[in-house]
């Protein structure tokens, strides 16, 4: 008898790390460099955002993200 064990989904950060991984690496074998890629993605992802967020909002979050992208630094709102 076969037992059929239910596969989990796979998190929305592991499908997005996985397709910016292959993208990344298609780009690179035609010769393109990661970084370009990489600034293009974050382009697609800011009109992404854009579909559904004013760009206040959008700013606030790209701002905050920038401030806080040190993963060595202890934030503020994090408790020792």
């Amino acid at each position: 008898m076969l037992v059929h064990l239910k596969e989990e989904p796979m998190s929305a950060a592991a499908i997005a790390k996985k397709h910016f991984d292959a993208a990344i690496a298609e780009a690179v074998a035609a010769g393109y460099d990661g970084e370009s890629t990489a600034r293009y993605t974050l382009n697609c992802v800011i009109e992404k955002y854009l579909e559904s967020r004013g760009a206040a909002d959008v700013k606030s979050e790209l701002l905050f993200v920038a401030d806080n992208f040190d993963p060595d630094t202890d934030f503020m709102f994090m408790r020792p």
